[in-house]
């Protein structure tokens, strides 16, 4: 074996949990203990903590004995490296043990393993010294400028500079948020990203701009607490996960553990969300405005490293920009002192001859476009509220003001995010009835087109 002179920071790769590593303890009257660990977290350029969730002889005796030994491994070369520690202290509360909790509590969730994972602590260790195990790999040492950490690389101020201004000159909140999403991709490589706005009545999180996917995903949907995506929200926390597919193994591991032992009771459906079906790497940051959450940012790699704390960092800033645009433009689209009202004919333009029909099913609170479902609770009430309008009176322009003061709509008297369901309502019109659209006029004005006749048929039921 071989003294390194490596730095924790140097490692970045073995603490992303892709390989088990394994810990070795002793007792006190010297007899060894050996068992694997899904990941050791960084901490500080001296220290790594381990979470305490499961390993009960292990927990027993660091408290008898401090000393430990982890071996941990690359997993682009699989050198493998021993940590000389000792423990330090265990953390429940606190960012540290929030960040590993959030964690674990995400990874849990995807395979229905809420109520089986807890962590109960976070045990800190002191690193005393670092080797490399000689002649564990033939592969060699990668040089240093690629293996040098990017937990500490700064991002580009420039681009940082370019997405923020970009942020703050959009009009309109659509123009915010594609915008976004494209320069996401051009400066910082982010191929696939989504939006998603906060639900709070329902409980939900729902997409309403997406980049770099096959299909846009408008209109999907996640809980509060589902995943990665409803965990951040519900804790509006920044959370990455890495190597997910050797994290929702061992979690699917320990589901099928649980079920061999008849704990059917505290497992739950795993979780299907939308995104990329082989995602491999996953990063989400709340959108906070004011101290409300306003939504979720969420980006997306088939890379298992591909997001580290410096891409935490770097989405972070941006979604605090995010954040307050979203805010901002949500709550200043009412300005319009004078508006004409234009009559149009109900029966749709000359330039089709085709029929769509429109069922709202009260009930449910949502509306099916020839049998199928488009869109559920406010903008589906907002939607039924215009094509009636269009049809029994001829409107074809409406403004922002007067759907905020239609009480039959039930938008929340405080943070209604109406310009936000207005923009996942012209989303879901683009993807699924493209003879009907929303177009912007102006500042808080738009216009309902339609190039079709148009049946509507209202349910109980």
């Amino acid at each position: 074996m071989t003294k390194s002179t490596f730095q924790l920071e140097d490692l970045w790769a073995c603490f992303q949990g892709m390989i088990p590593a394994a810990l070795s303890t002793c007792a006190s009257d010297g007899t060894p203990n050996i068992t694997f660990i899904s990941q050791v977290h960084y901490v500080d350029a001296t220290h790594v903590a381990i979470s305490f969730q499961f390993f009960n002889k292990t927990y027993r005796n660091v408290r008898e004995n401090p000393f430990a030994c982890a071996i941990v491994l690359d997993p682009r070369t699989l050198h493998a490296y021993r940590f000389h520690l000792r423990f330090d202290h265990s953390e429940s509360t606190g960012p540290l043990f929030e960040s590993m909790s959030l964690q674990l509590q995400a990874v849990a969730s995807f395979s229905g393993m809420t109520e089986v994972f807890h962590l109960l602590a976070a045990d800190v260790y002191e690193v005393l010294g670092i080797e490399r195990l000689d002649r564990f790999t033939r592969l060699p040492v990668p040089p240093p400028s690629e293996r040098s950490s990017r937990l500490f690389i700064e991002p580009s101020v420039m681009s940082l500079r370019l997405i923020a201004d970009r942020i703050n000159q959009a009009q309109t909140l659509d123009e915010a948020l594609q915008s976004s999403l494209q320069l996401l991709d051009e400066l910082f490589g982010f191929r696939h990203a989504m939006i998603l706005f906060a639900d709070e009545r329902n409980a939900k999180l729902q997409t309403i701009a997406s980049h770099g996917y096959a299909e846009n995903g408008v209109g999907s949907e996640v809980g509060m607490g589902e995943g990665l995506i409803g965990m951040v929200a519900r804790a509006k926390r920044t959370l990455y996960l890495s190597a997910m597919d050797h994290s929702l193994r061992y979690a699917r591991a320990v589901r099928d553990r649980a079920e061999a032992m008849g704990r059917i009771e505290a497992i739950e459906r795993e979780i299907a969300l939308p995104g990329l079906p082989d995602a491999a790497s996953q990063i989400a940051v709340p959108l906070v405005a004011r101290g409300y959450l306003v939504g979720v940012l969420a980006v997306e790699s088939k890379d298992p490293l591909a997001f580290l704390p410096h891409e935490n960092t770097l989405l972070s800033i941006i979604g605090l920009h995010l954040a307050t645009a979203i805010d901002h433009l949500s709550r200043d689209q009412d300005e319009t002192p004078s508006v004409r009202v234009t009559q149009v004919s109900p029966a749709g333009s000359p330039r089709s001859t085709s029929t769509r029909r429109f069922s709202f099913f009260q009930k449910d609170d949502c509306i099916f476009l020839d049998g199928d479902y488009l869109i559920r609770n406010i903008p589906a009430r907002i939607l039924w509220r215009l094509l009636k309008q269009y049809c029994d009176e001829g409107r074809g322009e409406f403004t922002n003001r007067e759907l905020r003061m239609d009480a039959w709509l039930g938008l929340p008297e405080y943070k209604d995010n109406l310009e936000t369901r207005l923009i996942l309502l012209r989303r879901r019109l683009e993807q699924k009835c493209p003879d009907v659209r929303l177009v912007q006029r102006g500042r808080g004005r738009f216009a309902l087109e339609i190039d079709a006749a148009i049946d509507l048929c209202e349910k109980e039921c």
